[in-house]
């Protein structure tokens, strides 16, 4: 599966076809670039997500209940029944190698905890304890939860090789997993909502998979073990970040629609000059990059969540530089708030490096916050007051 419905593009962000910013010289918009290669994005888009959103169909049937693993004498039901007991959706995803629109699926953002098992068989395949938010608006895990009842195969499809995931008894199409996921694994798990059935840990017992109650046991999720997993994990429900990357007005615009992105001021970090201000800052002396100060809710976006669309966004690859934007004000860097951040923050880089996905190094700076100056007030939420304004600005997948 596609990570995300947007274009499968590595440009460096020339497509500059928005006005420029007031009294700034930019390059013109290369329009006939534009429309030479829109149905060629449309279409990879498509490729992401090629489910109507909110696609109807008649309440699914609940999938066999698991018996503790004895999957040799299941027998997949007969295409026909199939259609009758999943939704179209399902049914187009698991049977016919679809995808489910991003952000627009069930289980995408389901924080509560217990397993994932296949729509059609009951087979498990995943838990709520390997699950986590890789900001690409699909089910995201680390690693499966029965190896056993996964099998993978090469998937040429969309002008790329991916590693397709399917289920093995029912033999369902579930996904994609790609080698950029965190640690320990390395492995991200990219599935379809629909392909999946949550059974939440209250039901696992009534529901055949009581095999699997001590691992939550173990992590207090369930009594039994330890003090509850929620408590273990307790952060506060505000934390800020201070990213960098090109024209902070195109960063503002994709990030504020990020899930879990609670205020965004953009500004100006990173120089010399107290209360910088625009007219100092574009002449690239003061040292200052345009940058993004993002506050946001931990229990719904994760620093590395976060981080994950920051290097999508841009370019990290181009130092001092996105799109027509030149200069040192223009640079990629993450300014870290805590050891923690900056930690988080390493090790992403490094994943994305690793992931080949670019092709020439990443530069992005990873240094620790500094006085951040808020830019003055027409360039807060510009493309919100000026639709259509200048932007380089893009979410690859």
């Amino acid at each position: 599966m596609p990570e995300i419905g947007y274009p499968r593009l590595e440009w460096s962000g020339f497509l500059t076809m928005k006005r420029a910013r007031p009294g700034l010289e930019r390059a013109p918009a290369r329009l006939a670039l534009l429309v030479a290669v829109l149905p060629v994005v449309f279409a990879a888009g498509m490729a992401c997500g090629s489910g109507a959103r909110g696609e109807a169909g008649p309440a699914p049937e609940v999938a066999p209940k698991w018996d503790g693993g004895a999957m040799a004498t299941y027998v997949k039901p007969k295409d026909e029944d199939l259609k009758k007991r999943l939704t179209p959706i399902q049914y187009r995803v698991t049977q016919h190698e679809g995808t489910e629109p991003a952000f627009a699926n069930e289980l995408w953002n389901n924080k509560a905890h217990g397993i994932y098992a296949d729509v059609v068989s009951g087979e498990p395949l995943f838990s709520s304890l390997d699950k986590f938010d890789s900001g690409t608006g699909w089910p995201s895990f680390t690693r499966p939860l029965a190896p056993e009842n996964l099998t993978t195969r090469l998937d040429s499809s969309f002008f790329s090789v991916r590693t397709e995931v399917r289920s093995k008894h029912a033999d369902s199409h579930l996904g994609h997993v790609f080698p950029d996921g965190p640690p320990p694994t390395g492995q991200r798990y990219c599935m379809n909502s629909a392909a999946l059935r949550f059974v939440p840990v209250e039901k696992l017992a009534v529901e055949g998979y009581e095999a699997f109650i001590p691992m939550f046991q173990k992590e207090g999720v369930l009594p039994g073990g330890g003090a509850p997993a929620a408590a273990k994990r307790a952060q506060p429900l505000r934390e800020t970040a201070l990213l960098a990357g090109g024209c902070f007005w195109g960063m503002e615009e994709i990030i504020r629609e990020i899930p879990g992105v609670l205020e965004t001021v953009v500004g100006y970090t990173g120089g010399t000059t107290p209360d910088a201000t625009y007219e100092q800052v574009k002449t690239g002396r003061t040292g200052h990059a345009e940058s993004i100060r993002v506050v946001f809710d931990p229990s719904v976006l994760s620093y590395e969540g976060l981080l994950g669309y920051f290097f999508r966004m841009h370019d990290p690859t181009t130092a001092n530089q996105q799109g027509n934007d030149i200069g040192t004000q223009y640079r990629s860097a993450i300014f870290y708030e805590n050891e923690e951040q900056r930690k988080t923050a390493e090790g992403v880089k490094a994943r994305v490096e690793a992931s080949g996905k670019w092709k020439r190094p990443i530069v992005t700076q990873i240094v620790p916050a500094t006085e951040f100056w808020p830019a003055e007030e027409y360039h807060q939420d510009y493309l919100e007051k000026h639709p259509g304004g200048y932007t380089c600005h893009f979410l690859r997948d």
